[in-house]
């Protein structure tokens, strides 16, 4: 296999040279396009529709839209589509997965295919891990669509149903993987057509596609309706629970028995179990006047004591949940961000209500539910894009009958990957942590610290706050200022404890985000939210007002981007951006990914990771 590797190459090394070849023609009518005024080019839009419905096909027109809208980035947004960024975007045209590593610019790769294929006006749907990212890229990206005639929508969290129709009914619509499928099971649930708000499902781009075609392929989303008001049962039965002993063990043999066990309940953290011991179940039959727990007519107490105590053995506040002014809210373990309006099921999400003394909300019944895996094969094409892909090929191709391809990067990997180091304890690894962090605040290098949950996160925060050591936090506690942190974590000297929040979608620049600043700068002057948004938005750029914050926005960033510079060249004279992995991620991806946030498009940085003892 190693033989025929190397004299024939790998399947994406063959796909790659096929690919080339339309690559070379995009280049070869880069002058064309380049020697066009903003209305020539804009035009061109015009002129590709026509064609299409003259008989041409999207691959006959590809070239010609991939070098108008590659010229088109380039003038609007300051970024010119790389050679690699091309072949990228032909394998997402052509309905497949296209690897490339973190910091090769993603983003910039979906605004071609997108292109193109939005001018058969059947709409393509650019899909996003969290709303932060689809908000970003629609107002970003959407101004190289507004400049070529085509429009933007945004499905997020939180806005209303004509809203939803209208992003939909754009061109080109960014959303969450989630705000999708509730949509789609929202349209099967009206009763007219015309309160529907999707129009089909032609054309899918999914970013960070492993995570949602695969660690994520078979969470269920569902849609509940108000079902029976909630008894006091669960707060009698939290008020048993939480007087009862349990014993906690890495891993339970199903076959051992559970009579010998001093404790209540038996916690299985492996299997993420909690099981009621023969001791236990005597005592929730004496708690509740009872014979037997086990008899048919106890059902519905012996269901709320099973839940009861895997609230209190499994369900870990600060990493499964958070609780805030909203009550009990579930964190996602795959991006570390706040999932609002998802709650558990079958009575468990009550339980944890009656744990953390917060109002017990009503119980739901199921009314509508699908799963992602199911809900993206509807789609007539389906491409991804991701930096970790090649580790789950073969279900890619099972699956979605979707083939991954290795794009090349664009310069060679210039991170310093280290070694992992293991210690005898925690208090051990801590104090190197912290060390280690001290090492590089003092020369100035900017530190990402990683941590898998918001606790995690909490506790090296109070210990380098002990240290007298300034840094920031972005957890799902902290998720409404995560732009503000992320904009500065490449700054001279900053230090930033996360959580897997930072580990996707997210470019940190070395010296600080010269756009961010801009943006707080025209706060600071006084320009409204709402007018900052459209002026480095999609806004229609003929508004006096728009174009006059425009105007003052690109002065700004000119200003801050020069102001930037000296001390980006002193963070790569530091040793570029430190990536500080607390321990392993149950994914290695999410290690994968939380690596890549340093050494980027050629970018510096040095990655140790310290796993736990």
């Amino acid at each position: 296999m190693g033989l025929f590797r190397k004299i024939f190459g790998s399947y994406s090394d063959r796909q790659i040279k096929k690919i080339k070849k339309i690559a070379d023609e995009i280049e070869a009518l880069a002058p064309k396009y380049a020697a066009m005024s903003n209305e020539e080019l804009s035009q061109v839009t015009v002129e590709l529709k026509v064609r299409l419905k003259e008989g041409e096909t999207l691959d006959d027109i590809l070239c010609d839209a991939f070098a108008a809208v590659r010229e088109a980035d380039d003038r609007v947004l300051g970024k010119r589509p790389f050679y690699v960024q091309l072949l990228g975007g032909i394998i997402l045209h052509q309905g497949r997965i296209a690897e490339m590593k973190t910091g090769e610019g993603k983003t910039l790769v979906a605004t071609m295919p997108a292109y193109l294929n939005a001018l058969t006006g059947e709409g393509v749907h650019v899909v996003t891990v969290n709303d932060y990212l689809a908000r970003r890229d629609s107002e970003e990206m959407g101004r190289v669509y507004a400049f070529m005639g085509l429009s933007t929508g945004l499905v997020v969290h939180g806005i209303s149903a004509e809203e939803k129709k209208q992003a939909y009914a754009a061109d080109i619509t960014y959303g969450t993987n989630n705000e999708f499928g509730f949509d789609y099971l929202r349209d099967n649930m009206v009763v007219y057509k015309k309160d529907m708000v999707q129009r089909g499902h032609a054309f899918a781009i999914v970013d960070e596609v492993d995570s949602i075609l695969i660690d994520e392929a078979r969470t269920p989303l569902i849609i509940s309706g108000a079902g029976q008001k909630s008894t006091d049962l669960y707060d009698r039965t939290n008020e048993l629970v939480r007087r009862m002993t349990k014993l906690v063990r890495k891993e339970v043999d199903n076959k051992e028995s559970t009579d010998e066990v001093d404790a209540d309940y038996l916690v299985d953290e492996k299997a993420r179990n909690a099981i009621l011991t023969p001791k236990g179940a005597k005592r929730a039959e004496e708690f509740f006047g009872i014979e037997n727990l086990n008899d048919p007519e106890n059902a519905t107490i012996a269901h709320h004591v099973k839940q009861a105590i895997h609230a209190y053995g499994v369900m870990k506040l600060d990493v499964d949940y958070v609780v805030n002014e909203n009550g009990v809210m579930i964190v996602d373990s795959f991006t570390g961000r706040i999932m609002p309006g998802r709650r558990y099921s079958n009575g468990l999400h009550q339980a944890i209500e009656a744990k953390e003394g917060v109002q017990v909300q009503k119980e739901n019944r199921t009314l509508a539910t699908i799963t992602f895996q199911n809900y993206f094969r509807m789609y007539h094409k389906l491409s991804g894009m991701t930096g970790t892909a090649l580790t789950e090929e073969t279900e890619f191709r099972e699956i979605y009958s979707l083939d991954v391809v290795e794009v090349p990067t664009n310069r060679p990997m210039i991170r310093i990957d280290q070694n992992d180091v293991v210690y005898k304890n925690l208090n051990g690894k801590y104090d190197a942590i912290i060390a280690q962090i001290k090492e590089c605040h003092q020369k100035g290098q900017p530190v990402l610290v990683g941590t898998v949950s918001v606790d995690k996160s909490e506790e090296l925060s109070a210990r380098l706050k002990k240290h007298g050591i300034p840094h920031n936090v972005l957890n799902a506690k902290h998720h409404e200022r995560e732009a503000e942190i992320v904009a500065q974590a490449g700054k001279y000297g900053a230090v930033t404890i996360s959580t897997n929040m930072a580990g996707r979608g997210t470019d940190i620049m070395l010296g600080g985000n010269s756009e961010f600043m801009a943006k707080n700068e025209m706060r600071k002057q006084g320009i409204s939210e709402d007018l900052i948004v459209m002026a480095t938005g999609t806004a229609d750029i003929d508004d006096d007002e728009i174009r006059e914050a425009r105007l003052t926005f690109q002065k700004l960033n000119e200003h801050f981007k020069k102001q930037i510079a000296p001390e980006a060249q002193r963070v790569r004279e530091a040793g570029g951006l430190y990536i500080l992995g607390t321990e392993r991620h149950e994914s290695r991806r999410i290690d994968n990914q939380l690596r890549g946030r340093s050494g980027a498009s050629g970018r510096s940085g040095r990655i140790p990771l310290f796993p736990l003892p």
